[in-house]
């Protein structure tokens, strides 16, 4: 084993330098940090939806719901990509965003395994709607959609069918993800003529 550095013994050695020559930085205590303090500063105790949604999933691993699981699953995923793409931690209102999406998915993945006959499929794309569905906006009523499209009208001063990206681009502004874009489009159609 000669001429190999580090090694004990032999041509070329080193010698071992005591250990005490490097610097520690402190640690806190360990005590302190199941307390839920570290460094003697209380950590943050609100929580928000991804904290809610990360025990929902502890929950639902523990009751072996596997379709709940899978969804809130899903939807935890959809949140991390979308923070990966806007390169931030999301903001409860931009988790509700994501999750309305993730509704709309479903709802979607409903009409069509109803079309094609497959109502297993659709009644288990039901359940996964339903656990995800909390943390969606809620939606707005038929009322509610028709009064922010008279808003959008009043504010537009909108009279024909060349107005429709103005009224449009106005009431999906206020919306913001509380109601479908088919519907409100259906509507704003029939206002134009």
């Amino acid at each position: 084993m000669a001429g190999w550095p580090g090694r004990s013994g032999g041509a070329g050695t080193t010698s071992v330098r005591s250990r005490s020559h490097r610097r520690r930085t402190p640690r806190p205590p360990r005590r302190a940090a199941r307390r839920g303090e570290a460094w003697g500063r209380s950590l943050r105790v609100a929580t928000t939806l991804k904290a809610q949604l990360r025990e929902e999933i502890t929950s639902a691993l523990r009751s072996s719901d596997k379709v709940r699981l899978g969804a809130l699953r899903m939807l935890s995923a959809a949140v991390t990509n979308r923070e990966k793409e806007v390169l931030h931690e999301l903001s409860d209102d931009e988790v509700r965003e994501v999750a309305g999406k993730e509704v709309k998915k479903h709802a979607e993945s409903i009409e069509a395994f109803e079309k094609a006959g497959r109502l297993e499929l659709a009644d288990k794309e039901r359940a996964e709607r339903e656990a995800v569905s909390g943390y969606a906006p809620p939606q707005l009523t038929e009322e509610q959609v028709d009064a922010l499209i008279d808003e959008a009208f009043a504010e537009t001063g909108a009279s024909g069918p060349g107005d429709f990206g103005a009224v449009m681009g106005a009431v999906m502004g206020r919306a913001r993800g509380r109601v479908d874009g088919t519907t409100v489009q259906r509507k704003v159609k029939e206002r134009l003529g």
